[in-house]
């Protein structure tokens, strides 16, 4: 269990290190459209934190933990779901 738990994190991490470069390579003259803006929020929670600066390191961390946290609460549920059969 502990090893998905892991995959879940590092999915975390993946997904707000790909977002952290998308933003970071989007122009500035072009505005980001309300659906691409509505995925990150939903893919990192974190990020409806934008009114405060956070830096790219925080939100990995965060959303590695957020990630993990989910991916326990799936994993104990699955594993209870199995051991009842």
């Amino acid at each position: 269990m502990r090893d998905r738990i892991v995959v879940w994190a590092s999915t975390g991490f993946l997904v707000a290190g790909c977002w952290a470069l998308y933003f970071a390579w989007r122009s500035k003259d072009n505005p980001i459209e309300p659906m691409v803006y509505t995925l990150a929020c939903l893919t990192q929670p974190i990020a409806l934190l934008r009114s405060y600066p956070l830096s790219v390191y925080l939100v990995l961390f965060a959303n590695a933990a957020t990630y993990a946290l989910v991916g326990l609460i799936v994993e104990t549920m699955r594993r209870r779901r199995n051991h009842a059969k």
